[in-house]
């Protein structure tokens, strides 16, 4: 058959249309094609309208499917055939689904492809036959037939001739995308970054791959606290140097660099860059000089981080397992090795395999577990150690119940009730235990603990001997009961038992001074049950006289006179406004009972009452409550302790500090941060000692503060009852001691009144304390004591009365005669003197002619003092300035003073210095005088203070600051002082400050100090990083407690800022997270072994939530708060004040706890009725 089949009769040879020509017949001889199969043609032709009704339709820029892919029947291979059967079923799944899809939206079309379908599967039955015959003749053009299509040489078995073809019919895709089709392309691998074939010297590719582009863009940096990070910060760094090298540490790593005619070698053997050092060696046919060493050189190298981490804590575990085995008495590599399991566990286990050190799970539970174990074996060993039982159930605590935990400490205390810092720890624990905490049953542990303490130092308790330090103990357990009890609200049980234990100590009888403390007692009940009047009342004569008398005959009772009946308070005027919130109205009375019914309770027998005339009989206190408490005092120095407790209890300002085991537990007011008069007047700035207590009758919420100064009639009446009692005990320097209380007091109440700002409160105080004053003056005693004088003239001075004051200081310096530098009392009265009058100066121009010079110049002379007539003479600036320096030698070469051994020294060396260095200052400059601060110190030395604390501590009474701190105070103070007045650099200021708070980190008048100058600072990550490094470093509560109130003053001042109503505000503190930061801290701060206690630092927190408005998270903290401090009253009055809905449910859970309710719920409704 022709080609063309309407050329067939021109086309065929055989038979020649008659009259033409031959060279006509020439021209067509190309339409003949004697290979040509009809039925070939017909079955192409049948496939190809079978292909064309099976591809779908696309876009003109999709790629088509050749012929070929859908005709595998003709390919010979099986596995061709295989293949082109599966894409065939795949094409017909897809052309269905179209399908469905058509007839849903036109049925004509549905119905010409159901004809379609029909007349393909005719075509496909009678084709496969004839596709059988023609197989053998299509063997050599299978390739022709599959041209178009990817066919691997693999795939096709027989030899073909032509393995290629040239595709000359455009892909009009190409046109629209950039490349060929990914999957047209072979895939392959490109190592190293060179080319074959170009020199390296001359030519270089840049290789563009997008594809790694993304992968480095989508893969983010790995953050450090990441797993692998963690691991990697965790490990201990390794020191880089060469093995044959010896281990002497070197400046700096050589880098070697290879010789320059080596390169090109290099270059042609390895002209990908795939092959290592070793390898091209070999290639270059050169032998290697060290390949026997190198090789292991190289994976000592890869090896040695892990195993020398690992080989590092294995041998310390090592060591420590040997220390104690060797020696399993030493107690402190017990310890070691306790605290040791947390470095262990923060790194890979050295015994894990590979797999373990990715798994591993550095549980809490497992370090607890190990530390147990290790006290375990360690309790065996020393089965008498207390301190290892106190770790031990210590790390209990997470584990075991309540209940389980109290048999625990009941056991150790059975075994070691001679303990007395065992026995501190035990009532801490029981009283910080919500659910079996009742003040009742606290009290009576006191009680028993202070009773076998007795029994212990009277020696009546044979099997356990007596511990050095006891009776210090004892009196501290005995004033942490105190204040136990006046947090809880029972103040007038903690009188009660100061009343007792200082006529049981100071009004003994002879006779039964030799009796145990239990005999004692029993002869002290009859008296106290008497009705006799104790100390602070009227008329008290004491246990002695009262005894003394008893066995005379008794008492002769004398009608009082005194008929000055106290005015009582109604209960209608207790209720100023009935229109108040109920619980406002609760809180009001609530406090002012708490002001006014402190003492307790007893029947004035010249008014015939009774016991039962008392209305609350909560006010009366038996005997049965303090009886056990009672303890022996034998130390004098321990005895004035109790004293000055008490009037500190009272609130007294003293000179001695609390014992440091109860410091932070009695903490509860948040005054610690109030500087009285410290911006006005930085150089005379007065710091209580024992600020950030509550004194007894000043019980109020964080919000409202104290409503009154000092106390009530009553409560001032007795505190001067109490000061003349002790007159009467005490004669001589105590006296005056005692006298120099009662006058700071006073003016602890003026600057209340001038902090305060209430001037006619001012005014009558002010009448008291002057006429108190004089009158303490005017005894015999103290006539010539120069520090009575000095706190009178201040007391004038702070009136405003200044003229009087000088008069004072003048008479004061001029009757003390030629004592000079070398009197100590002459020394700080005129250090004082100066210092009031240096804070009139506006400036340092003229001061050399000033009258702080002139007082300062005639201390150093040590003649008669002469008034200040208006000029000072430079000669005798002069020589004032050669006697301070030679005085100031003489004491600083001098046995150091460390050791405190006369405190008149300690103080007559700070008040040397002040003077001094105020002279220096006002005749030379600030730099003159802070060399002489930096001298005194330097000399000093920092081993001084750690000594003085110990002494102090030890023996129990701490009633002067260490010389070091006394002098950084003045010199901080002063440096403040100029930065008032003129331009001064902050940096010397806070550094002389962070210097100090290193190494007194529980001072609060430099903490005060540091943070007031810290607020003004713009950048506040100094101030940051100091309080975490200090805060890290000491176990002290004060760091925490200014921390956080130094963000708080910031957060403060940003909300100023940003809420001033003056226009547009640019905020110059772009300060975020404030709010969060604290909380941090205080969560940190409350974590702590002494804050975890502290009521005041609950306190804070408390009201630092209750203010951001989180009134949920507040409550849930309030409850929190009550795990650790249930005894503290305070926490419940905070929380009805931020929670009155819940005044009943808070009510009932005191009276749950027993705490004290001066205004039972019932009562108030009675009265708001009324």
């Amino acid at each position: 058959m022709a080609l063309f089949p309407a050329f067939a009769d021109a086309a065929e040879p055989r038979k020649p249309p008659t009259g033409s020509s031959e060279g006509s017949r020439k021209e067509l001889d190309w339409l003949s094609n004697p290979s040509f199969s009809t039925e070939d043609a017909l079955l192409l032709h049948q496939r190809t309208t079978v292909v064309a009704d099976l591809v779908p339709e696309k876009s003109p820029l999709t790629r088509t499917t050749s012929r070929s892919e859908l005709s595998g029947e003709n390919d010979t291979d099986e596995s061709l055939k295989q293949s082109s059967k599966k894409r065939k079923k795949k094409k017909k799944k897809h052309h269905h689904y179209k399908k469905k899809k058509k007839t849903k939206g036109d049925s004509s079309s549905s119905e010409s492809d159901l004809d379609t379908k029909h007349i393909q599967d005719k075509a496909t039955g009678s084709g496969r036959n004839r596709e059988k015959e023609a197989a053998a003749n299509l063997d050599k053009k299978a390739s022709n037939l599959t041209s178009e299509r990817i066919v691997w040489l693999d795939d096709i078995q027989t030899s073909t001739a032509e393995t290629f073809r040239i595709d000359k019919k455009p892909d009009p895709a190409n046109w629209a995308y950039k490349s060929l089709y990914r999957g047209d392309i072979a895939r392959y691998k490109r190592r190293g970054e060179s080319c074959l074939g170009i020199d390296a010297k001359k030519q270089c590719i840049m290789w563009d791959s997008s594809a790694s582009k993304k992968k480095q863009l989508q893969r983010r940096p790995e953050r450090y606290f990441t797993k692998t990070n963690m691991k990697m910060l965790n490990t201990d760094g390794i020191p880089v140097c060469n093995k044959n090298s010896p281990s002497e540490t070197t400046a700096f790593i050589p880098v070697f660099q290879m010789e320059t005619d080596e390169t090109s070698d290099t270059t042609e053997v390895n002209p990908l860059g795939i092959y290592d050092s070793s390898t091209t060696v070999w290639l270059q046919g050169k032998g290697c000089k060290n390949a026997d060493h190198e090789p292991v050189n190289t994976q000592q190298t890869i090896q040695e981080p892990g195993t020398n981490v690992d080989s590092i804590l294995m041998s310390k575990v090592e060591e420590h397992n040997k220390k104690v085995r060797e020696n399993p008495r030493d107690i402190n590599a017990w310890m070691e090795f306790v605290s040791f399991q947390d470095e262990l566990m923060r790194g890979p286990s050295p015994y894990a395999s590979k797999g373990e050190h990715e798994v591993r799970r550095k549980s809490l539970k497992l370090i607890l577990e190990k530390k147990l174990a290790i006290l375990e074996r360690a309790i065996e060993s020393n089965p008498s150690n207390v301190d290892l039982k106190l770790a031990r159930l210590k790390l209990c605590t997470e584990f075991w119940e309540p209940p389980a935990l109290l048999k625990e400490w009941q056991k150790l205390i059975f075994l070691h009730p001679n303990n007395p810092e065992l026995w501190k720890k035990y009532l801490l624990f029981c009283q910080s235990q919500f659910t079996t905490f009742t003040v009742s049953k606290i009290n009576s542990l006191y009680g028993k603990c202070l009773t076998t303490l007795a029994a212990v130092q009277d020696g009546s308790m044979v099997s356990h001997p007596l511990l050095p330090g006891t009776e210090e103990a004892m009196l501290a357990i005995f004033i942490q009961q105190c204040h136990f009890l006046r947090q809880a609200g029972h103040s007038e049980k903690a009188v009660s038992l100061f009343q007792a234990l200082i006529d049981f100590t100071f009004f003994k009888p002879d006779s039964v001074k030799d009796l145990p403390t239990r005999g004692q007692v029993e002869f002290f009940e009859p008296f106290w049950d008497s009705g006799e009047p104790r100390i602070g009342e009227k008329g008290a004569r004491g246990w002695k006289a009262w005894m003394h008398q008893q066995e005379k005959g008794g008492w002769v009772t004398l009608q009082s006179d005194d008929d000055d009946d106290e005015e009582e308070i109604d209960e209608d005027e207790e209720i100023k406004d009935k229109t108040l919130p109920k619980w406002r109205i609760w809180l009001d009375i609530e406090y002012s009972r708490e002001a006014r019914q402190w003492l307790p309770w007893r029947p004035d027998k010249t008014k015939k009452e009774t016991e039962e005339d008392c209305e609350d009989p909560e006010r009366q206190v038996l005997f049965d409550d303090l009886g056990p408490s009672l303890i022996r005092l034998s130390n004098p120095n321990l005895q004035h302790q109790l004293l000055y407790s008490f009037l500190q209890f009272l609130g007294v300002p003293c000179t001695s500090k609390l014992f440091p085991s109860n410091l932070y537990i009695a903490m509860d007011e948040n005054n610690i941060f109030d500087s009285v008069l410290s911006d006005e007047k930085p150089l005379t700035s007065v710091g209580f000692p024992l600020s950030g207590f509550n004194s007894i009758g000043h019980m109020d919420t964080m919000l409202r503060g104290r409503h009154h100064i000092g106390h009530y009639k009553e409560g001032e009446e007795f505190i001067q009852n109490v000061f003349h009692s002790l007159f009467l005990l005490f004669p001589g320097k105590e006296k005056t001691n005692l006298s120099i209380s009662w006058l700071q007091y006073e003016i602890s109440k003026v600057l209340q009144c001038l902090q305060a700002k209430k001037k006619k409160k001012l005014k009558a105080q002010g009448k008291k304390s002057k006429k108190l004053a004089k009158n303490l003056l005017k005894a015999p005693d103290n006539r010539n004591h120069l520090s009575l004088w000095k706190l009178y003239a201040y007391l004038e001075w702070l009136l405003g009365n200044l003229s009087d004051a000088r008069k004072v200081f003048d008479t004061a310096l001029s009757t003390t005669g030629t004592g000079g530098l070398k009197s100590p009392q002459l020394c700080s009265l005129t250090l004082l003197y100066a210092q009031l009058e240096v804070e009139l100066l506006e400036s340092t121009e003229g001061a050399v002619m000033s009258r702080a010079v002139h007082i300062l110049t005639k201390l150093a002379e040590s003649g008669p003092y002469v008034p200040y007539s208006g000029q000072v003479l430079s000669v005798n600036v002069l020589k004032a300035r050669k006697t301070y320096e030679n005085a100031l030698q003489d004491y600083l070469s001098k046995i150091p003073i460390s050791d405190q051994a006369q405190v008149s020294d300690a103080d007559q060396l700070v008040s040397l210095v002040g003077c001094y260095a105020l002279f220096q200052y006002l005749t030379v400059g600030i730099d003159a005088a802070v060399s002489v601060y930096a001298q005194t110190l330097e000399k000093l030395g920092a081993p001084g203070p750690q000594k003085c604390e110990n002494a102090g501590e030890n023996v129990g009474v701490q009633n002067f600051p260490t010389v070091l701190e006394a002098v950084t105070l003045l010199h901080t103070n002063l440096l403040r002082f100029h930065m008032k007045i003129s331009v001064y650099p902050l940096n010397p200021l806070r550094e002389a400050l962070t210097e100090a708070l290193k190494q007194y980190p529980s001072n609060q008048s430099l903490w005060r100090s540091y943070i007031h100058i810290q607020r003004k600072s713009h950048s506040a990550s100094k101030a940051r990083r100091f309080f975490d490094g200090v805060t890290r470093s000491t176990n002290s509560l004060e760091p925490w407690l200014f921390a956080i109130q130094a963000e708080q003053m910031r957060k403060k001042l940003i909300e100023n800022v940003q809420r001033a109503d003056v226009g547009e505000i640019h905020s110059t503190i772009p300060e975020t997270g404030l709010a969060n930061r604290i909380i941090a801290l205080f969560e940190h701060a409350v974590q702590s072994e002494n804050g975890a206690h502290c009521p005041l630092l609950w306190r804070m927190y408390l009201n630092f939530l209750a203010s951001l408005g989180k009134k949920e998270q507040s409550k849930g903290l309030f409850y929190k708060a009550l795990q650790n401090c249930p005894w503290a009253k305070v926490l419940y009055m905070d929380a009805i004040e931020y929670f009155p809905d819940h005044l009943q449910e808070t009510l009932d859970l005191m009276t749950e706890k027993e705490l004290r309710v001066r205004v039972p719920m019932e009562e108030l409704d009675l009265l708001l009725e009324v």
